[in-house]
């Protein structure tokens, strides 16, 4: 199942859900079903010939775009 992470329109909540299928987040703090759906950042580890190196974070903490905050091509 996906997680996907949403922002409640009611109370700005911010969750994440599981969801599957057909199935409709709904809000855990006010169970409003009016809700964004946020664009989902993810990371993933490889191994190297070294062995296992831990993922460094970029500049801004999310799209380890090294030229800074404010300049991941996502904008």
């Amino acid at each position: 199942m996906p997680i996907f992470e949403y922002v409640c329109k009611e109370c700005d909540h911010k969750f994440e859900a599981l969801v599957q299928g057909s199935m409709k987040a709904e809000c855990p703090s006010c169970q409003s079903d009016e809700l964004e759906k946020q664009f989902s950042v993810f990371a993933a580890a490889t191994k190297s010939a070294s062995g296992s190196q831990p993922m460094r974070m970029g500049p801004c903490g999310t799209c380890g775009d090294p030229r800074g905050p404010g300049s991941c091509s996502m904008n």
